[in-house]
C-alpha cells in the first residue's frame, strides 16, 4: 500500500495557475497527490506528464489517476531527463525547445520509501543498505560505505548531511569494513552512533538522520539532478508558464533560490537614471518574494512537512 501525505498540495498546484487546456509536468509523481489535483483542473484539451524513477510509485499512480487517464502520460525516468522526455512526447516546440505551461517539483523521499524498511532509506528499520530511488540503478549505499575512500565518505556526510562529525564517522566506518562488510542499515546506525560523542547524541534528533540523508543524496545524485532539471524547466516553460518547487532541506532550497535569482531581471543602470537603458531583462519573475511554508494545521497532520518550503517563479 503506497500511503503518502502530500505536502503543500493546494499551495503548490495553485502556484501553477492551471489553465484547462494547458500542458503541465509533475517531475516528482511520488504518491500522486499533486498530479491528481493538477489533472482534476484540466479539461479534455489539457495534458499532464508525470515523471518518476520508482516503479512502485508509477504502479500506484496508474490506479490512483485512472479517472484522468485520457489526459495523463506516466514516464519512468529521472527528472534530469525532462527536456529530452518532452521532445519525445511531441509537446509544442519553439526554436527547438519544448514549451509547457507549468512544472512542479516536490523534492525529498516519499513516505512509503521511508516506511518500507527493505528499501534501506530509514534508520528506524534494519534492512540491506540500498537507498536507490530507481531499483535499476547500479550505485547503492552499500557500495559507498564499503568501497569509497574515507575522505570521500567524510566529504559527502559533511556536504550533503551537514554532519559536523563526518570525519569521525567516516573513520569508524572504514575501520569496521576492514574486519567485515557492512551489510545493513542497522549496522551503519551503530557505527554512526560510535562516531558521534555521547553528549552530541543526546540532542538534535536521531544521530543517524544527517548521515542517512547524505548517503541517500549521494546514491541518487539528487542535487546534481535537481540543478540540471531546474535549468531545463526554465528553458521549457512557455511565456507565462510557472514552476513550483517544494524543498525539504537547506541544500535544495539554496540551489532553487540561486537558480531562480540567476534568471531574474538585473538592471545595472545608475539609480538616478529615470529609465532602464542597460537592457538587463530577466527571463523569470518571482510569484512570491518569500517561500511559502506549511500551515500549523498541515504540520499537525504531517510532521514531515515541517522543513518544507515552496518557491514559485513565472516565465516572462
Amino acid at each position: 500500500m503506497f500511503h503518502h501525505i502530500t505536502v503543500l498540495k493546494e499551495e503548490a498546484t495553485e502556484g501553477l495557475n492551471i489553465k484547462q487546456d494547458g500542458i503541465y509536468v509533475d517531475c516528482t509523481l511520488g504518491g500522486g497527490g499533486h498530479s491528481s489535483v493538477i489533472a482534476s483542473k484540466l479539461g479534455p484539451g489539457g495534458r499532464l506528464i508525470a515523471l518518476d524513477q520508482d516503479d512502485w510509485a508509477l504502479d500506484n499512480a496508474r490506479e490512483k489517476l485512472a479517472p484522468y487517464g485520457d489526459r495523463i502520460t506516466l514516464v519512468k525516468t529521472n527528472f534530469r531527463d525532462l527536456e529530452q522526455v518532452l521532445k519525445e512526447l511531441d509537446v509544442p516546440m519553439k526554436d527547438g525547445v519544448p514549451q509547457v505551461d507549468g512544472i512542479l517539483y516536490d523534492l525529498g523521499v516519499s513516505s512509503p520509501q521511508f516506511d518500507e524498511g527493505e528499501r534501506g532509506f530509514s534508520y528506524n528499520h534494519d534492512a540491506p543498505l540500498d537507498m536507490r530511488m530507481d531499483q535499476d540503478a547500479s550505485l547503492t549505499a552499500k557500495e559507498i560505505v564499503n568501497e569509497w575512500p574515507e575522505e570521500e565518505i567524510a566529504r559527502i556526510l559533511y556536504r550533503y548531511g551537514e554532519e559536523k562529525f563526518s570525519r569521525r564517522i567516516a573513520r569508524v566506518i572504514v575501520e569496521k569494513r576492514k574486519q567485515s562488510t557492512i551489510e545493513t542499515t542497522g549496522e551503519l546506525v551503530e557505527l554512526i552512533k560510535e562516531g558521534i560523542p555521547a553528549a552530541a547524541r543526546r540532542t538534535g534528533g536521531h544521530p543517524a538522520k544527517r548521515s542517512f540523508q547524505a548517503l541517500r543524496i549521494a546514491v541518487n545524485d539528487e542535487l546534481g539532478a535537481f540543478e540540471e532539471a531546474l535549468h531545463q524547466a526554465v528553458r521549457c516553460l512557455a511565456p507565462g508558464g510557472r514552476v513550483s518547487v517544494i524543498t525539504f532541506h537547506s541544500l535544495e532550497d539554496r540551489i532553487c533560490k540561486q537558480i531562480f535569482s540567476s534568471y531574474l531581471e538585473k538592471c545595472t543602470c545608475p539609480p538616478d537614471f529615470p529609465l532602464c537603458v542597460c537592457g538587463g531583462k530577466g527571463a523569470m519573475r518571482l510569484v512570491n518574494r518569500k517561500p511559502l511554508i506549511p500551515t500549523e494545521t498541515e504540520l499537525a497532520e504531517n510532521s514531515r512537512a515541517r522543513s518544507a518550503k515552496l518557491r514559485v517563479a513565472e516565465k516572462l
